[in-house]
């Protein structure tokens, strides 16, 4: 049974996919780009893990995709966060009634369940080291369970990167 709902869980905490929004310079040369850093200073508001979680999942679908990370690399790549906490909208509903001869009784009331849930809107933002200009950004807005496991927020990022990296470059 335990078995069945982190299942079930894991199923709901991917399924429940970001949202990606796009804006790109259209005079942009993307094929001139193939070489990538991080840049020196990211001040994202995620706790250092998250941040190193972003970067892994990151470095691993761009090197998928043929991009090299170097020291002197051709593009920066920025990321920050803005997160809201809000309490689950999910209710069980619990109510008591009685009726009889035109008359009527009922109470009625919700129990949360689920737990609280954080809203983060990403953004992702790659600039050219040579004109310091923004070339490329993408905007994801997620959901996901405050209380989630290390690994699952881990699988929450690289999921969400792989939609907003999807497609990149555009045509």
């Amino acid at each position: 049974m335990k078995y069945l709902i982190v299942c079930l869980a894991s199923f709901l905490l991917v399924s429940c996919g970001a949202t990606v929004n796009y804006d790109y310079d259209k005079q942009a040369n993307f094929s001139q780009y193939t070489s990538y850093n991080y840049f020196p200073n990211i001040e994202s508001g995620l706790s250092d893990l998250d941040d190193q979680r972003i970067i892994r999942a990151t470095d691993s679908i761009l090197q998928q995709r043929g991009f090299v990370k170097t020291e002197n690399p051709q593009f920066y790549i920025n990321f920050f966060s803005k997160e809201f906490v809000s309490n689950s909208r999910n209710t069980i509903g619990v109510g008591i009634g009685s009726s009889g001869r035109n008359t009527g009784i009922g109470v009625s009331g919700g129990i949360p369940i689920g737990g609280r849930t954080i809203s983060q809107k990403l953004t992702i933002d790659f600039i050219d080291t040579k004109n310091d200009a923004l070339f490329w950004q993408a905007v994801l807005e997620s959901d996901f369970k405050e209380r989630i496991s290390p690994s699952q927020k881990q699988l929450h990022y690289l999921n969400a990167l792989q939609k907003a990296f999807k497609n990149y470059p555009p045509k």
